[in-house]
């Protein structure tokens, strides 16, 4: 093969390294170009070309998440990564390490890890490496890769829910709760929700934070009723969809521009938390943006002369 043609063949891999690592589609774009950049204008056929790219976008995304970090520090409100639609990647050998690893909950986990730890981590129990491509990947000796691991796992197994609800108890629930949904039934809504659920969002200050902080079943299933309500009053769709590798949904205005999108955290039969991706810089790979403050006036008028 062309060295193209080994990069394509590649690409998906790269990817989901580059995207468990930084939390973001387009950076993870961008590492990954970058390493094609690097392998392109690389004077020696290295050994491996998948160890090589490997190690490549590994690195780059260790330095474009130091940089990030800081950021981040000063983002406006909740940081939550962007949302990814599929992952191009498959390994059925690791199929359940690859569908944890991407979800919204566990991407917040793996933030709390230092970069060096985050991508041994990815590399090692997501991805399957062995010691010796990690180590040579990130820069450190096996040893210490080996207690990078250790503590990486530490962290994220402190964080993880005790409990998780069977994949197919998964998929009926989020059937139901999206029919409850539309149709703004409270009490069907409140079956399903926990007693403790919460709403979070992420805007990053450039859209409404709607539903924000509002924790409590009845609380979220009376705001989620009035909501779906006015949103469709003006056209708007909610569209069912996986994100991130859970039940999730993605909001269009009547145009089919994107709002926001959902993931729903489902654990022990109930929804936990329902997470919303708001921010316009983090939705345009999902497909045009909308005005999302524009709609929300839409909404509160179409609201107001209902009533």
């Amino acid at each position: 093969m062309t060295r193209a043609e080994e990069f394509e063949e590649l690409r998906p891999l790269l990817f989901s390294i580059a995207y468990r690592i930084l939390g973001s589609v387009s950076e993870a774009e961008d590492a990954v170009q970058e390493a094609w950049l690097r392998y392109e204008g690389s004077p020696a056929q290295p050994v491996s070309v998948r160890a090589f790219l490997s190690a490549v976008v590994t690195r780059v995304s260790i330095d474009v998440l130091r940089s990030a970090r800081v950021r981040r520090e000063e983002y406006v409100g909740a940081w939550f990564p962007e949302p990814l639609l599929t992952d191009p990647y498959e390994d059925p050998e690791r199929s359940a390490e690859l569908a944890d690893s991407v979800s919204m909950a566990a991407l917040l986990l793996l933030e709390r890890l230092s970069p060096l730890e985050r991508a041994v981590f990815v590399l090692r129990e997501v991805f399957g490496f062995g010691y010796p491509e990690v180590a040579s990947a990130v820069g450190r000796s096996e040893a210490a890769c080996r207690q990078l691991a250790v503590r990486a796992r530490r962290h994220m197994d402190a964080g993880r829910a005790r409990y998780e609800t069977d994949r197919k108890e998964r998929e009926a629930l989020t059937e139901r709760f999206f029919e409850a949904f539309r149709e703004g039934d409270v009490d069907g809504l409140c079956e399903l929700l926990a007693a403790d659920v919460q709403m979070a969002g992420d805007s990053g200050g450039k859209a409404p934070l709607w539903g924000t902080g509002v924790i409590g079943a009845e609380k979220v299933a009376r705001l989620l009723a009035a909501l779906v309500a006015s949103f469709a009053r003006i056209g708007g769709v909610v569209e069912p969809h996986e994100v991130n590798g859970q039940p999730g949904a993605i909001f269009r205005d009547r145009d089919g521009r994107v709002l926001n999108t959902w993931t729903l955290d489902v654990l022990d039969g109930q929804i936990q938390t329902i997470r919303t991706v708001l921010n316009p810089d983090k939705l345009g790979h999902v497909g045009p943006v909308a005005d999302a403050w524009s709609v929300l006036r839409e909404a509160h008028e179409a609201r107001r002369t209902a009533d």
